[in-house]
């Protein structure tokens, strides 16, 4: 079931826990960076964070990671060498521990692991940590920026709150081989990768959690040399079906419709059913102007869920689209064949010879167009509905609107220099009223 809610494209998987735990969105005022360490500190020693954060530190000293001030780093005791920094997509572990500005500690980890470069962790710790040497720790200061932004992480990281971060390089190794890994390991690895996605996604950061998405569906889609059981197949279509409704979802706040709906279809194609990815699919098309595809989308998502008033709303806002859409096209037809309006002034018509002028270069791209789409009788109906409106604006021969010329008064049509020819006279009638026409080619 969906939630229904203004706004459909929140992640609303109710079999999906992983999004209640995260932290609600707050707006209070931004921190200030902590200050810097003093150079006269002791690489390697103990000292409290209230004095850290006190004293200060010769410029030089830290690292300028991004050439913008917003992220430094300093060795406080040197590791192995440059040689034994890791390497992007290898698993690190790390001593983490993270201090607010006031020296207040919000996090103390022994033993964090994650994969390098995967953004599996804050931005901060992710692109220092491809610096650090074995055994070596180090001090980071980070703004709210690359840390937990604008949203925090209640309740102990306040808003906008730049942090302290205290690191030790404990162990690299390469990440594991995707395709040794047991059913249940890459469910597990997947779904982290989601789970991380999903809390991109909730930090309004679309191109993170699109980031997080692709990883978590690298995953899912990789070969693999062990065999499955059939419920963990259908397990990791599961989680591979959230991944790409999650990934619709980030894609659409970006405006990438393209890639919006190859997500969409995706999903359709493993569940033809699936009333997030109908609905989804459904605005893209309709953001497209390709109403007529759009709708049928909706009305199946409505079918399967009656009582969703967000589906009510958007399939009634595209079904009155799709009738201005259609008003316009119908206008612009007329305008083609001479007639854009009955209150335009009206062509005057002979007193003589109820003749069909038509321009030939219009009647060969009518029945080309005709020929293509395989439904002509459309093309020429709108022809006639712009030949009898011209007639209703200037009677003359026409008397009445049902007034039409039999094929005894006009004998052939006149199309500028050209002439239709029989065969070609009797089509046209048969099409504009097929239940009315006699094998004579008269008009009942």
């Amino acid at each position: 079931m969906l939630d229904s809610g203004e706004d459909f494209e929140v992640l609303d998987e109710d079999d999906d826990d992983d999004l209640s735990e995260l932290p609600p969105l707050e707006d209070i005022g931004t921190g200030r960076a902590p200050p810097a360490r003093d150079d006269t500190q002791v690489p390697g020693s103990e000292q409290a964070p209230e004095e850290v954060s006190n004293m200060p530190q010769a410029a030089e000293e830290w690292l300028d990671v991004l050439g913008s001030g917003l992220l430094k780093k300093k060795t406080l005791v040197p590791g192995q060498g440059v040689e034994s920094r890791p390497r992007k997509g290898q698993d690190v572990t790390v001593r983490l521990k993270v201090m607010l500005e006031d020296g207040s500690v919000v996090e103390d980890n022994p033993s964090l692991s994650f994969t390098l470069g995967d953004c599996d962790v804050m931005q901060a710790l992710d692109l220092c940590a491809q610096l650090l040497e074995m055994g070596e720790t180090a001090l980071i200061m980070s703004d709210a920026k690359y840390c937990f932004g604008p949203q925090g992480r209640s309740p102990d990281i306040p808003p906008h709150a730049a942090l302290t971060l205290e690191v030790q390089l404990l162990a690299v190794q390469d990440a594991p081989d995707l395709e040794l890994l047991q059913g249940r390991e890459k469910i597990q690895l997947a779904n982290r990768k989601r789970e991380r996605g999903n809390f991109y996604y909730q930090q309004t950061d679309y191109v993170l959690a699109i980031n997080s998405y692709d990883i978590a569906l690298k995953t899912i889609n990789s070969s693999s040399k062990v065999h499955f059981s059939p419920e963990e197949e259908a397990e990791l279509l599961e989680v591979k079906v959230k991944c790409l409704n999650n990934l619709a979802a980030s894609q659409l706040k970006l405006d990438h419709y393209e890639a919006a709906l190859r997500s969409c279809t995706q999903v359709l194609e493993h569940q033809p059913e699936n009333i997030k990815a109908l609905f989804r699919k459904g605005k893209v098309l309709a953001q497209q102007g390709e109403y007529s595809e759009a709708i049928p989308l909706l009305k199946a998502a409505l079918k399967l869920e009656p009582s969703n008033k967000t589906i009510h709303a958007e399939l009634s806002k595209l079904v009155k689209k799709h009738a201005e859409q259609k008003n316009v096209e119908t206008a612009m037809y007329r305008k083609m064949l001479g007639n854009p309006s009955t209150s335009s002034t009206p062509a005057t018509c002979k007193a003589k010879s109820p003749r069909l002028e038509l321009d030939p270069s219009l009647v060969f791209l009518m029945k080309a167009a005709g020929t293509v789409l395989g439904d002509p009788s459309s093309w020429w109906e709108m022809c006639h509905e712009s030949w009898q409106l011209g007639a209703q604006s200037d009677p003359g021969p026409f008397s009445t609107a049902d007034r039409r010329p039999s094929a005894t008064e006009t004998g052939v049509f006149s199309v500028g220099p050209n002439l239709l020819t029989g065969q070609e006279k009797q089509m046209f009638l048969g099409l504009l009223h097929p239940s009315k026409h006699e094998q004579g080619g008269e008009l009942a």
